[in-house]
């Protein structure tokens, strides 16, 4: 590989990333417009596994600004990125496929006007995220979720009445 090969692939790399944080970062502050950006335009996504839907980006989006309002506070925290690139139309390093793990710590909303900040809601699973290098950059092709957990801690009234 030469050096121009290997900083193309760094760069790559790290313009993935970026759409990868930008994704978490949408979803968070709620910008639902920045959000179907981030998406080629056949773009999918698939939170079914989360007790969601699978669509196109604006009927996810969609849905997502909805379901969302039940939660005003969350953060995304995608770790353990696995990064591959693949061949499209003979040309390599076209398309990747992201393997990445999160938590997803949450509130609800509440009724009270309490200002805890507090998550009462936690979820963890795995996302697998394919991208597809556009003329505008990466862009996600799909996105899919795979939950494998979710907490939600026992409130004190009903811890109470329990005993």
């Amino acid at each position: 590989m030469t050096q121009r090969v290997e900083l193309a692939a760094v760069l790559d790399r790290l313009a993935i990333d970026t759409l990868i944080t930008e994704y978490a970062v949408t979803v968070d502050d709620g910008d639902w417009d920045a959000y179907r950006n981030l998406f080629a335009p056949d773009g999918r996504a698939d939170y079914r596994s989360a007790g969601g839907i699978e669509g196109g980006a604006d009927d996810i989006a969609g849905w997502l600004s909805d379901t969302m309002r039940l939660f005003p506070m969350r953060q995304h925290l995608i770790v353990n990125r696995r990064l591959r690139f693949e061949t499209l139309d003979q040309d390599t390093g076209d398309t990747a496929h992201v393997q990445a793990d999160y938590v997803n710590p949450m509130r609800f909303a509440r009724d009270d006007g309490a200002a805890s900040t507090a998550p009462d809601f936690v979820c963890g699973g795995r996302y697998a995220f394919a991208a597809l290098r556009t003329h505008t950059g990466w862009r996600l092709r799909q996105v899919v979720v795979e939950e494998k957990w979710r907490q939600s801690p026992v409130r004190h009234d009903q811890s109470s009445a329990a005993g």
